[in-house]
């Protein structure tokens, strides 16, 4: 695909929207596509103060960038597009309806993506007659600052689409990674330890919100501690996540969602987005001092690190992808200190293997069960790299 390819985004959300400005920022035609008029006067409004925000910068010129961009509230106006990125709400039966349509509307060689965090492309594929031109094109969020895109081929798409696609984002100037069309992809599932296990730990009345975040970002290097990231993401998206990945594990306890989390996002409080979640952000709100003990500060950072480190190793055993491309992921995409298997070389896997079978006889709980391949490492004295 080259400049000339015309790029159709679905939903003019913020994802959508951001999607459309990588697009037409890389110079191409873009068609951007959503049945409410409001939220398609939104994205416009938006789209407009941020491109002459970048033009003040001396990055871009705004105007040029927007020429490139239709506003539609007609599917119809795909006809010509060579790739359809799809980023409406997460819920597998519009996504079927969906691409069944769009199928009816585009070129026989149009690939259609979507931009779905967690739910199965082959499934969304099943929905098409050409279910080889379906794959899973996963940004995050905000699309244009954030450098990570999942690639995630279905066992239906083909060589020629999953090239074509990766090709194409690899233009658009971001990193991309290839992952198995599992739950939650490689971001989402690996990431799952750093909300859980510190819910899991406040849940246990061993810290509260405040001195969980304070260790994870002044001790273990992470830009955001759990709960203030939770509550920027939104309690309700996350617990979504969740429930989703927990559910299409087959309820593997590893995935168990939190009662806390729950809560939360049953009362509304959704984070900075309500003004209120696991910290209150009305105006003059003073956020909650930590404990700063550094021993139990540590104990907090050891938990969560081992967890995620078992989780990447996982994700390595079952062949999700490549041990460069999870710990890529995990520094690209959710912006940690370093990369998990990295990390786990540096603290010695015979430590992260003790640490987790202490957690597994403690509390008998399969959550803690430690990955095979990170005890076959240990048993053939190897390391990740």
């Amino acid at each position: 695909m080259n400049k000339q390819t015309i790029v159709g985004v679905l939903g003019a959300g913020s994802m959508g929207s951001g999607i459309a400005q990588i697009a037409a920022t890389q110079e191409h035609q873009v068609v951007l596509v959503d049945l409410n008029e409001e939220v398609l006067g939104s994205s416009k409004t938006k789209l407009v103060k941020i491109l002459n925000r970048l033009e003040e910068k001396g990055k871009l010129i705004a105007d040029d960038v927007l020429a490139r961009i239709t506003f539609s509230t007609s599917v119809q106006d795909f006809k010509d597009c060579g790739i359809i990125i799809e980023a409406i709400v997460e819920n597998i039966d519009i996504k079927q309806k969906v691409f069944a349509q769009l199928e009816t509307i585009v070129s026989a060689d149009c690939i259609l993506a979507s931009n779905t965090s967690s739910l199965s492309i082959a499934s969304i594929a099943s929905a098409c007659k050409k279910a080889e031109r379906v794959i899973g094109i996963h940004f995050f969020n905000p699309a244009p600052l954030m450098p990570l895109v999942e690639i995630i081929p279905a066992v239906q798409t083909s060589e020629a689409t999953k090239n074509a696609s990766r090709q194409l984002i690899d233009n658009w100037k971001k990193v991309t990674v290839l992952t198995k069309d599992t739950p939650g992809f490689i971001v989402n599932r690996v990431a799952r330890p750093f909300y859980g296990e510190a819910l899991k730990i406040y849940e246990e009345g061993i810290a509260d919100f405040a001195t969980i975040d304070w260790a994870m970002t002044e001790l273990g290097g992470f830009r955001m501690g759990p709960f203030t990231l939770m509550d920027y993401i939104g309690n309700d998206i996350n617990y979504t996540v969740t429930e989703t990945v927990f559910a299409a594990f087959y309820y593997d306890p590893r995935y168990r969602p939190s009662f806390t989390q729950k809560r939360h996002s049953e009362a509304g409080w959704y984070g900075r987005k309500s003004g209120r979640g696991y910290f209150d952000y009305a105006e003059g709100a003073e956020k909650p001092a930590p404990n700063k003990d550094e021993e139990l500060g540590a104990e907090i950072v050891n938990r969560i690190v081992v967890m995620l480190i078992n989780e990447a190793a996982d994700a390595l055993f079952l062949n999700i992808a490549t041990k460069e491309d999870i710990d890529l992921a995990m520094t690209k995409g959710v912006n940690y200190p370093c990369g998990l298997l990295e990390w786990a070389d540096e603290i010695g896997l015979e430590e992260v293997l003790l640490r987790l079978e202490f957690l597994h006889a403690e509390y008998g709980d399969d959550r803690y069960r430690p990955s095979v391949l990170l005890r076959r490492l240990v048993r053939d004295n190897k390391t990740f790299y």
